[in-house]
């Protein structure tokens, strides 16, 4: 249960601490958030909690493959704002957007035979 803890902390911490410095700095935010901190986060985690390095590299490699589709979010988006919309609306339409780019990209994969 301790370990559960210590997870959700971190982890909440790495968030806000981006949320916090995007207020004062953007750019550097952005930094941080594209970093593979969750990522990183993750694999100790998983690690920790398997021993299984098998799965942390399964997890890299998928991780890596899924990031493609992410940046249909990270175009739609700001596109969307900047044509009038509110945020909220842009946001539905991007999540939207971007749900549709993960499920034609898995069908374009898996047509390659490739599974994730």
């Amino acid at each position: 249960m301790l370990r559960y803890i210590i997870k959700v902390l971190l982890t909440s911490i790495l968030i806000v601490t981006i949320s916090e410095v995007g207020k004062r700095n953007s750019i550097m935010a952005a930094i941080y958030a594209s970093l593979p901190l969750t990522t990183f986060l993750a694999m100790i985690w998983l690690y920790l909690d398997t021993h299984d390095v098998g799965k942390v590299v399964s997890l890299s490699w998928n991780v890596l493959l899924a990031v493609i589709p992410s940046y249909v979010f990270l175009i739609s988006f700001p596109l969307l704002v900047k044509s009038g919309l509110s945020f909220w609306i842009a946001l539905f339409l991007s999540v939207v957007f971007t749900a549709l780019a993960y499920w034609l990209y898995v069908m374009t994969l898996k047509y390659f035979g490739i599974h994730i």
